[in-house]
């Protein structure tokens, strides 16, 4: 079998081939780690500006108290031509009450579910991004993606 060979990629386009992955995986897998164990789930991000995902989540979860002990995060997007964006990222409490509240107003879901934005099992995590990387299918090598001022 003949390796593929992956098309070129214009290092102008990197954030825009970034940012189209991102948005066609609406359930990427957000690693944390367990004391020296990573742990893996799909979530489904509540918001997304550039780089920087909002990822709700209810106090009793796990992953609650990993990201308590390590907030050191990484998110892996990948898209149906398994075109791939990992973000390692912090993890931050959202408390910017009227971002909150934008995401609250945008996610019937959540309001389904949780009742009241003021719902104390409620958390919404920030994840800031310290670097993105993009690889397309089979390339075998990562781009770093320029982080947009945020």
């Amino acid at each position: 079998m003949t390796k593929p060979t992956p098309d070129p990629i214009d290092p102008d386009q990197l954030v825009e081939l970034a940012q189209a992955v991102i948005a066609k995986d609406h359930f990427p897998n957000l690693a944390t780690i367990d004391g020296d164990q990573p742990r893996l789930r799909p979530v489904s991000p509540v918001r997304t500006d550039g780089f920087v995902v909002y990822v709700a989540n209810l106090r009793f979860y796990a992953k609650t108290a990993q990201i308590e002990a390590n907030p050191k995060v990484e998110l892996c997007y990948l898209d149906e031509q398994h075109d791939q964006v990992r973000i390692t990222a912090v993890a931050e409490v959202l408390t910017d009450r009227a971002l909150l509240q934008e995401i609250w107003d945008a996610n019937p879901l959540m309001q389904q579910y949780l009742g009241s934005i003021d719902n104390p099992e409620l958390i919404v995590y920030r994840m800031v991004p310290q670097q993105v990387r993009f690889m397309r299918e089979w390339a075998l090598e990562y781009y770093d993606v320029p982080l947009e001022a945020e």
